[in-house]
């Protein structure tokens, strides 16, 4: 439905040329460091690493791998916190032609272990700092070669340029049923789903990129690390959120990639000390990985930072879709990218194209996954008149009423987020007697009312939420309204964690 004429408005025609396709994540990679070798390309507790530097400590430990029995075709697991080690452990298992496992750090020990069967691993490298992980993995596995990610060798090994189809990258998803798994991301998918995060963006050659979201995310790995080394940028490793600020304050970055809940946090304290804490340099947020409310973008354009909704699945290699006209349409998720085939079969969104994974890992859900080669999102969506994509809600969170009617909470959520104050908010329903009921959870925006002389505020969203259902037919009314003091439980995707009924975790 998009095409590449639509993106090509939005940057110069140079830097448009520039937005090309690479085979594999040598080839980008490569490429990369060829076109900006003595550029800065990671910061990472104050050591700094062009790209040809970069590029030697990945040929390095291309033979530290080699030397332990690792060859194209394996399957390597990775665990580590975001740190050049992982991007350097992550580069040299793929450009070596294995497919890396990304582990998250907070994983324990028999967690691990099960992984390592579950995955096939042909050897472990992880973080020296999370050695306790792998006493499981000694003691029943004790042949699987370990090694940390600050091992080296005084040799290097040429890379080697996998096809297109190799599996490059597994990474854990809830998917479109809840239940975690590996979705296996081929070289193709994961290039190609790093060219489309330069996609409508006038300025995304040469930037400054922080990196904050985690590498085990798909979010973090593809937006935000491997989208900044095709343009030749460079990227800050922030190792402790609480000190977030103030390194931006020293690193001084040009672009952002948030999941919402981060870029609300930011505009608070920006709001609170009233200047911008994510600094003067600031140019652009791209946001996603949960609802991004229409609020955040209007408030950004007043700090003079352009924030960009967009939408993507871990089972897409991240990028399905972004919106370049993000003032005109705050609500939408934006254009699909180019090459991206979409379909909408009973108000749900099929994919296929050349970002999208090979299946689950081993999994036996690939049967509800998919239909006739058409991956299903769960994602129940709408496009309007000029191509724009909204996501109205997710089929397994539907609730169906007594009276058989059906309500989706997200496309109920998006008419209450446009009430000032409302920072995030949640629709689920309850069974109180005989009596099936609507529940609206709100957690306020207080500063902001206070600010403007709301003092209670059970009675300022009471008021609201009933201008809204005034408009709304009887069975989509809400019957109750919940205003939290405190946020909401979250995934470590910064996502409100939801019950597989689509009701609150608590």
């Amino acid at each position: 439905m998009a095409n590449y004429n639509i993106f090509a408005k939005y940057t110069d025609e140079e830097t448009f040329k520039k937005i090309v396709d690479y085979s594999s994540l040598t080839d980008m990679w490569e490429s990369s460091v060829k076109s900006y070798g003595d550029r800065l390309a990671v910061i990472d507790e104050g050591a700094e690493y062009t790209y040809s530097q970069l590029d030697a400590e990945v040929a390095a430990f291309r033979a530290v791998l080699t030397e332990r029995g690792i060859k194209a075709g394996d399957v390597v697991g990775l665990l580590a916190p975001n740190s050049v080690g992982f991007i350097k452990a992550y580069l040299a298992i793929n450009t070596i032609g294995a497919a890396a496992v990304l582990l998250p750090a907070h994983l324990d020990a028999m967690t691990v272990f099960g992984c390592s069967m579950k995955f096939g691993l042909k050897a472990l490298v992880y973080d020296a700092a999370l050695e306790e992980k792998t006493v499981i993995i000694k003691a029943k596995s004790p042949a699987l070669p370990l090694m940390t990610t600050d091992e080296n060798s005084d040799k290097t090994v040429p890379a080697v340029y996998p096809d297109e189809s190799a599996l490059s990258t597994v990474i854990f998803t809830g998917g479109t049923t809840g239940n975690s798994k590996g979705a296996r991301l081929s070289h193709r998918a994961v290039v190609r789903g790093t060219k489309n995060g330069c996609y409508g963006i006038k300025e995304i050659f040469n930037q400054r990129y922080f990196l904050v979201l985690p590498l085990t995310h798909v979010f973090g790995l593809i937006r935000n690390t491997l989208s900044a080394f095709y343009t030749g940028s460079s990227l800050f490793i922030c190792r402790n959120n609480k000190n977030m600020f103030k390194d931006i304050a020293v690193y001084r970055p040009t672009i952002m990639i948030f999941v919402p809940a981060l870029a609300e946090m930011a505009l608070n304290l920006s709001k609170q000390f009233g200047r911008n804490m994510l600094g003067e340099d600031m140019k652009t947020i791209i946001c996603g990985a949960a609802p991004v409310s229409p609020y955040l973008v209007r408030e950004y354009a007043k700090l003079g930072i352009t924030l960009l909704p967009g939408y993507g699945l871990t089972e897409s290699a991240n990028l399905v879709s972004g919106n370049p006209e993000a003032l005109a349409k705050p609500d939408s998720v934006g254009f699909v990218y180019p090459d991206m085939e979409c379909k909408v079969v009973d108000g749900e969104l099929w994919l296929k194209g050349p970002n999208m994974m090979d299946g689950y890992f081993g999994d036996e859900e690939n049967a509800l996954a998919y239909e006739d080669g058409w991956f299903k999102t769960g994602d129940l969506v709408r496009f309007d008149d000029e191509g724009f994509l909204y996501i109205t809600g997710r089929v397994k969170e539907i609730i169906v009423l007594s009276s058989g009617e059906n309500v989706s909470p997200a496309e109920l959520e998006v008419k209450f987020y446009e009430i000032d104050g409302v920072q995030d908010c949640l629709v689920y329903d309850i069974t109180e007697g005989n009596a099936q009921q609507l529940v609206l959870e709100i957690l306020p925006r207080v500063s902001v009312l206070k600010a403007r002389g709301v003092e209670d505020l059970d009675a300022y969203f009471k008021e609201e939420v009933e201008k809204i259902n005034a408009s709304l037919p009887a069975f989509e009314k809400i019957n109750k309204i919940v205003i939290r003091d405190s946020d909401f439980v979250r995934t470590p995707a910064m996502k409100i964690a939801r019950n597989k009924n689509g009701t609150l975790k608590n």
